[in-house]
């Protein structure tokens, strides 16, 4: 590390020598740990590595309000969001000014010592006001921020033992001074970065061409790289698209590199945030592309603050493709009467999951072919036939013919997890309590999203009771395939009527505690995907509605 060329404003002294580090990883027994969220990691890389710089740690009080207030540290320094340490309340009163306490990575090896200086109570509706320009939950910045078990804040200065592993591309994640170092020895003086959260087509990587080469600079493409999970098909499928794309750039003035940065969705000042955090990796231009939303808001607050940030803008212009000329254009000089064409994200899905031609002059075939991959038709994806309902609505039936029927079809492993087999085998130390309900529902939803995440068919035949639970599940499982819920709605009188194993009597009599739809509530579902009523319908006419709508919605074909 001492033979490195600092960063920008600051250098590596956040990374002890490893004499100190050893005495510190004894010491550490001894310390109160904080396991470090994915976010919490991404600042804590940053700032160790110096990428923060010229941040230290986690900010104080007075670092934070004055950040909030006009967007500069205590001491003046410019400086557009917090980065503080959010903790939740058990967590803050058990420490104290003056204490270290060790911060873990996800497998508990510590990364650094916190010192901490300031422990202060989040007063999240004025952050909200303050970072997102409002407090109403409508904005995803918000509704984390105000959802969060995170109450408190604790500040202080950091001792870094060692930086996160990282197992995925490892020649592309750099610290700022390797980097900086990189871009020395290859004689490159100004370097334009084009942050990426998304797949690059052809639009996006012709214009990140041009804006670079329009101030002279070379080109360093950033996937955001920070919040995704390096475990997923689909990061590892959209990191194979950059590097497929990259053959596409000129080698001699184009790099590829991955950064820790955690998205906080603030707008104008996360750009200016972010384009310091570049600077401190030696980039001098900040390309904005304005395509996107927030695009005017990042011009108008850079005007006002780019020497205090220390790079420059490059712009990539709004663009359409004009077919007469076979070219993408800037909108403003295509030519009055000329025929262009639009090609969405949304018609790019489609197309993805019906197997559909997308056109070469929209993306790069090798692009596709990727693509594809990780989204193949819904055909071919997994899902989930999540069944809920009272005891004795007819759920269990159901779901086994439905499982027959699937398998008759074949193509796809179906599994059947039924409530009461889940019980025996998966949740046998559970009871009847909310608490216990809502974890075997959560278990069931897990075992069902893995089933589906690897192509499978998981149909599950549990009670659910509680909306949430069940929202909860649909999260879990929905950006991994389809997820179908059918209500089994028949009538708690008729439910009670057929009582083929005595419970409903029980719980009439006292003997069975915490019955659903007797002494416990069942919440129905406002919106299922399929809804069926036994009194008054045949099992087989039930699993076809099913069937239908599956084959509606592209899953059987």
């Amino acid at each position: 590390m001492q033979n490195l060329i600092p960063p920008y404003g600051g250098t590596l002294s956040n990374l002890i020598d490893p004499a100190h580090a050893d005495h510190l990883k004894c010491e550490s027994v001894a310390f109160p740990s904080i396991d470090l969220n994915q976010r919490q990691l991404c600042d804590v890389e940053l700032l160790l590595n110096g990428g923060y710089s010229p941040l230290q740690g986690f900010m104080g009080r007075s670092d934070h309000e004055r950040v909030l207030a006009d967007m500069r540290l205590a001491d003046g320094t410019f400086w557009p969001l917090p980065v503080t340490l959010d903790v939740d309340a058990k967590t803050a009163a058990a420490l104290t000014p003056g204490c270290h306490v060790a911060l873990r990575d996800l497998e508990g090896f510590m990364l650094a010592v916190l010192t901490v200086s300031d422990i202060w109570e989040a007063d999240k509706p004025r952050e909200a006001e303050a970072l997102y320009g409002t407090s109403d939950q409508a904005h995803p910045g918000v509704d984390g921020l105000m959802r969060s078990v995170q109450t408190h804040y604790v500040g202080g200065k950091l001792e870094g033992v060692a930086l996160p592993v990282h197992h995925d591309y490892p020649a592309l994640w750099f610290a700022p001074s390797i980097l900086r170092s990189h871009f020395a020895r290859r004689g490159w003086r100004k370097i334009a970065v084009f942050p990426v959260s998304r797949v690059l087509h052809r639009a996006e990587h012709e214009f990140a061409m041009r804006a670079a080469a329009d101030h002279g600079a070379s080109l360093l493409i950033c996937p955001m790289a920070g919040m995704a999970r390096s475990d997923t098909l689909d990061y590892h499928n959209k990191m194979r698209c950059h590097q497929v794309i990259m053959r596409h750039y000129p080698a001699a003035t184009t790099t590829l590199e991955l950064l820790p940065l955690a998205t906080r969705m603030a707008g104008a000042r996360e750009a200016l945030m972010n384009a310091i955090i570049y600077r401190n990796h030696g980039c001098t231009h900040f390309i904005v592309d304005e395509q996107d939303a927030d695009a005017d808001e990042v011009r108008a607050l850079f005007a006002g603050y780019q020497k205090a940030v220390g790079v420059e803008l490059a712009v990539m212009p709004r663009r359409a493709y004009v077919e007469d000329l076979a070219q993408y254009m800037p909108v403003a000089e295509v030519p009055p009467g000329a025929r262009t064409l639009e090609f969405s994200g949304a018609e790019l899905r489609r197309r993805l999951e019906k197997g559909l031609e997308v056109p070469a002059w929209f993306s790069y075939p090798e692009v596709i072919d990727e693509l594809r991959k990780s989204h193949p038709p819904r055909s071919e994806r997994g899902f989930t036939v999540f069944f809920t309902g009272l005891s004795g609505a007819g759920k269990s039936t159901i779901a086994r013919a439905l499982l027959i029927k699937l398998l008759e079809m074949g193509g796809r492993d179906v599994t059947l997890l039924d409530g009461d087999l889940v019980r025996k085998h998966l949740s046998s130390e559970l009871g009847f309590s909310k608490e216990h309900r809502d974890l075997n529902v959560r278990r069931i939803g897990y075992v069902a999203s893995e089933i589906t995440r690897h192509g499978g068919i998981a149909v599950c035949a549990p009670i659910a009771p509680y909306a949430a639970t069940r929202r909860a599940v649909r999260e879990m499982i929905e950006p991994l395939g389809g997820f179908f819920e059918v209500h089994v709605s028949t009538p708690l009188e008729v439910c009670e009527g057929r009582d083929r194993k005595g419970l409903y009597a029980k719980a009439r009599a006292g003997l069975v505690k915490e019955f659903t739809g007797i002494s416990d509530p069942y919440e129905a579902p406002e919106n299922p995907e399929v809804s069926i009523d036994t009194s008054g319908c045949g099992v087989d006419e039930a699993v076809q509605q099913i069937i239908l709508r599956l084959e509606c919605d592209g899953y059987l074909r």
